[in-house]
């Protein structure tokens, strides 16, 4: 990478009102690092060191030593303004490092040869550029460097490859694939007027801050005057009929982001109908092949779809459509990436969401081969959670649908922000920005507004009182936990030395750090020591009976009740206390074959028989519909929203005649009580980013997170 422009360089300063010189004027990068500095650490104190930050971190390591270097060498400048320099790059420098202490992935980032990518090149341009130094014009104009195809099979997983029996029998059946002539055509992509802007960190923003308001959803047709696509029997309801009218317009990838419970399964098997995307691929979570296959009976009749389990040996080769789940996609990469696909679904697309993952790899790697052989394949991305607690979450669902490579924009959506005519530079740029990544085919509907005829939706806090030993055990423990975490608190405070810090007053960044370093420490330790997961597991296990109690009276007063716990100690202890009570129940585990959870699903919503469903939060927190019942009580708190409220969609749904409420089961003072709120709080991202809500932005932080530093105050607070 180019030196920073010299002084020489830069154009003269301009005349202030005043004689006195500013204070910037030696040095005017210097206060734009530090301004970039402190966006990057308040990232990472967060956890939430995205892509566009760490190629920041990068850059800003790279600047602070060109301009140390300069600095050093200019021999204009005075001795007392030389050191002032050097100390305020100092104090930069120092903010990197103890970032990147706090994540240690991010010190090869500061290697030398490190900041050379061209999106790097150009967010250093931008930066000098804001300071007013003049580049040279092989400075000005960066190229992007050639995209580095990656295979289908990594070679990591080249062994674990299967072939089943019956795709070789339709390879031989139709040994050619016909070719599309009309994909590998040259095409010159002329230069934009965006193409030097670093663009990621800018749309992620325009997202973050809800800019211009308004649900995240493309313009969609109006309603046909006829239901053309739904089978004999069947009727698609208004939203999901637009839906395909956009498909049928020729639209081909999608967000798919409907609120849970508003049919977005079936509105994917009919649009691979209307776009004729065959052979087509579904990915999904286990718990829901066996919902999938049904779906595409009920709406497709004339298509035939297999669901693929273990190795693939029953698998129907002939199949339109071919269902699989994430955990075993790894060793069908090889014949799926070269059966001709047409179109792949990802439903509940976020648990793509992680880069570094190996089912998010295979994922876009499969969508990256079907690009590369089909002229505007079918790629759609479902999830009515896509954002968990950062809007970087649309990261990876924005590659899988082609839209950026995670470093700058596809040409498509490059085109759409270049015509608008503004800059990251314009505040009006922002909501311009948002508009046009969602008319790349974000589909955004909330219950409230297209199925008015749904019911209401409560959720109603029940606090239980752990008064026996056991609960007592629990908040002692509480208290061991905050008197270790404001011992570390005060060591680090005692070693730093007096900062100002008024009597009582807490360092709250300091505070974070305490909180971060005990997450990541009981991630490591597991179950082995008590730390903050083992602590929320032991309340979960004494609350078991006293919700399970709750649940059984509930039953024999309303009928059917949906049970949710997320341990299976938890889900054990309720199922002996209903047993014990006489009650018929049945349960949905993650252990389970898709056939017997099916079963159990359908007897629940059939069987009048059967009282409770006892659900592993997690795996049956998704594509699961129970609208038998009208009552769900969630024995035990997630630590999310989004999971919270995928659950309690399980019953809230289209299809759903009574009004719905959800009964949290909270042990009163203890920290179940601080989740409760947290989770609470979390709702606001998705309000702002997605439906354009005015919600006051809420921290970033985890709900684990939030929840030690809550413990600490606490402690801290008492003394």
């Amino acid at each position: 990478m180019p030196t920073t422009a010299s002084t020489a360089n830069r154009p003269s300063q301009r005349r202030r009102k005043s004689s006195t010189p500013r204070r910037d004027d030696e040095a005017p990068i210097i206060p734009i690092l530090a301004r970039k500095v402190r966006e990057v650490e308040a990232k990472s104190q967060r956890n939430k060191l995205g892509p566009t930050n760490r190629v920041k971190f990068q850059v800003i390591a790279f600047l602070v030593r060109e301009e140390r270097a300069r600095v050093k060498a200019d021999t204009a400048l005075a001795e007392g303004t030389r050191a002032e320099l050097l100390k305020r790059l100092d104090g930069v420098a120092t903010i990197l490092a103890k970032t990147a202490a706090r994540d240690t992935s991010l010190i090869q980032l500061l290697e030398v040869d490190q900041a050379t990518s061209p999106v790097a090149q150009r967010m250093r341009r931008d930066w000098l550029l804001e300071s007013g130094a003049e580049l040279a014009p092989d400075e000005l104009i960066i190229t992007d460097a050639k995209p580095v195809v990656a295979p289908v099979v990594p070679d990591a997983l080249a062994e674990r490859q299967v072939v089943p029996p019956q795709v070789e029998a339709r390879r031989e059946a139709n040994p050619f694939l016909a070719p599309d002539l009309t994909l590998r055509q040259p095409v010159s992509t002329p230069r934009r007027r965006l193409d030097g802007w670093e663009l990621m960190g800018p749309l992620y923003k325009a997202f973050e801050s809800g800019a211009g308001g308004g649900a995240a959803t493309m313009e969609l047709p109006p309603v046909p005057e006829f239901d053309r696509v739904s089978p004999k029997g069947r009727e698609v309801m208004v939203h999901q009929s637009r839906f395909l009218e956009a498909v049928r317009a020729g639209h081909r990838t999608f967000l798919l982001a409907d609120e849970p419970g508003l049919g977005k399964t079936a509105e994917s098997v009919l649009a691979a109908s209307v776009a004729d995307a065959y052979p087509l691929l579904v990915v999904v979570p286990n718990v829901v092949k066996m919902n999938w296959a049904r779906e595409v009976e009920r709406w497709t009749p004339q298509r035939r779809a297999t669901v693929i389990s273990g190795d693939g040996e029953d698998i129907d080769a002939f199949a339109d459509v071919f269902i699989v789940n994430y955990e075993i996609l790894d060793r069908h990469l090889s014949w799926l990436g070269s059966l001709g696909l047409k179109g792949i679904v990802v439903d509940e697309a976020h648990f793509i969401k992680n880069l570094t993952s190996q089912r998010s790899r295979n994922v876009l790697a499969l969508a990256a081969r079907i690009r590369e052989q089909v002229r505007d394949p079918l790629l759609m991305a479902l999830t009515g959670t896509p954002l968990i607690n950062d809007v970087e979450d649309f990261d990876a669902i924005w590659r899988f649908l082609g839209w950026t490579n995670g470093e700058k924009p596809g040409p498509i959506l490059m085109e759409k922000l270049d015509d608008t005519g503004l800059t990251p530079a314009d505040k009006a740029f922002y909501p311009e920005a948002r508009d046009a990544v969602i008319s790349m085919g974000i589909v955004r509907r909330r219950k409230k507004d297209v199925a008015a005829d749904l019911p209401d939706k409560l959720i109603a806090d029940l606090p239980v009182e752990l008064d026996d030993d056991f609960g007592r055990s629990i908040r002692d423990a509480e208290r061991e936990l905050g008197e270790r975490l404001a011992a570390k608190y005060r060591r680090i405070i005692e070693a730093r030395g007096d900062r100002g810090l008024a009597p009582g007053e807490i360092d709250h960044d300091i505070v974070r750090l305490v909180a971060h370093n005990e997450l990541e420490e009981s991630k490591a330790a597991g179950t082995g020591s008590e730390n903050v997961f083992t602590m929320v597991r032991r309340i979960g296990q004494a609350k078991a009976v006293l919700a399970a109690d709750y649940a059984l009276q509930l039953q024999r007063s309303v009928g059917k009740v949906v049970f949710f716990a997320k341990h299976i100690d938890v889900m054990d202890a309720a199922e002996a206390h209903f047993a014990a009570s006489g009650l018929k129940t049945v349960s949905l585990r993650g252990d389970q074959t898709t056939t017997a959870r099916q079963q159990a699903i359908d007897a629940f919503n059939n069987d009048p028989e059967v009282g409770v469903a006892v659900c592993s939060l997690t795996a049956a927190g998704v594509g699961v519909n129970m609208q038998a019942s009208s009552n769900v009580v969630l024995a035990e708190l997630s630590w999310t929203a989004a999971e919270q409220t995928q659950a309690i969609d399980r019953v809230h749904r289209i299809g759903q005649d009574e009004p719905v409420t959800a009964w949290r089961i909270i042990a009163a003072h203890t920290i179940d009580t601080k989740i409760a709120e947290l989770i609470d709080s979390k709702q606001g991202l998705a309000a702002r980013a997605l439906d354009g809500e005015a919600v006051d932005p809420q921290s970033s932080d985890s709900v684990q997170l939030s929840a030690l530093m809550h413990l600490l105050e606490q402690a801290l607070g008492g003394e």
